[in-house]
């Protein structure tokens, strides 16, 4: 790891004279105060940036977002380093630059919160499984990526299923493939909900049924609920089937009424 990320691996000369210019550069920053130098720092090191960016560069995350945080995380590693330490910058600057990118993963790129230990492991599975198939010229198995990662395969399925947590997709985005009068990802998942209407109607209309009396409200049970005629309704109560439709009128009215009166007014 050190090898890899030692300044020879950012692009630019190795050696002991580079070594000396970097500590030179790190001393008139933080001893003199000079910005020069630490402009100078920042476009030496910005190779190293670059490349641990591409590292954790995903298909969902345009790589200049990921290039702007490791860049980010290089300016917090010069303005943290001791020129001091006997450690080449390099393997200072490295956890600090991962470290950032990792941050932004976890707190900035994940549409619904997962735990932190279950965003790190779905990252590394996620970059497995590329270089998986990069290697096996096929998508690997839950099996072969576990042995990758050394993690079982459950972890690995839970951390693919909350892969599914990165990014949100609009109800209101257009569907790809399907049916040609699907238009979007909310026609193809619901459909239009009239039973909170209904609900809403039979409480209002339950209470209205308070205000007519017991006999009333069993005919209009029996006509409107059990769809019988006004005759077999008046064999039942014993009245004719005249008398039925009368009642029927009044208990309507009474209802309309009730339901066009304003609301009681509450205590106070």
């Amino acid at each position: 790891m050190l090898m890899s990320t030692r300044p020879a691996a950012s692009g630019s000369g190795a050696g002991p004279e580079r070594s000396r210019e970097d500590r030179d550069l790190f001393v008139r920053y933080h001893h003199e105060g000079d910005a020069h130098a630490r402009d100078q720092l920042v476009e030496r090191f910005l190779p190293l940036a670059r490349q641990l960016a591409r590292r954790y560069q995903r298909a969902s995350e345009p790589l200049d977002d990921l290039l702007q945080v490791a860049s980010l995380g290089l300016i917090k590693a010069i303005d943290r380093f001791d020129p001091e330490r006997e450690i080449a910058f390099s393997s200072y600057a490295v956890p600090t630059i991962l470290g950032e990118i990792k941050r932004y993963f976890r707190d900035r790129t994940w549409a619904v919160r997962v735990p932190r230990d279950l965003q790190e492991l779905t990252l590394r599975v996620d970059r497995a499984v590329g270089e998986l198939s990069e290697e096996l010229r096929r998508q690997p198995s839950v099996k072969e990526i576990g042995a990758a990662l050394g993690a079982d395969q459950e972890e690995v399925l839970e951390a693919l299923q909350a892969g599914g947590a990165y990014r949100a997709v609009s109800f209101d985005a257009p569907r790809a493939g399907g049916d040609d009068d699907v238009a979007t990802i909310a026609d193809s998942v619901g459909v239009q909900e009239d039973g909170f209407d209904r609900a809403e109607e039979r409480a209002t209309l339950q209470s209205l049924m308070a205000t007519v009396t017991p006999r009333e409200r069993d005919v209009l049970r029996m006509r409107f609920e059990q769809d019988m005629t006004q005759a077999e309704i008046g064999a039942i109560i014993g009245v004719s089937q005249m008398q039925v439709s009368r009642i029927i009128r009044q208990a309507i009215s009474r209802l309309r009424a009730a339901a066009d009166a304003p609301p009681a007014a509450g205590p106070g």
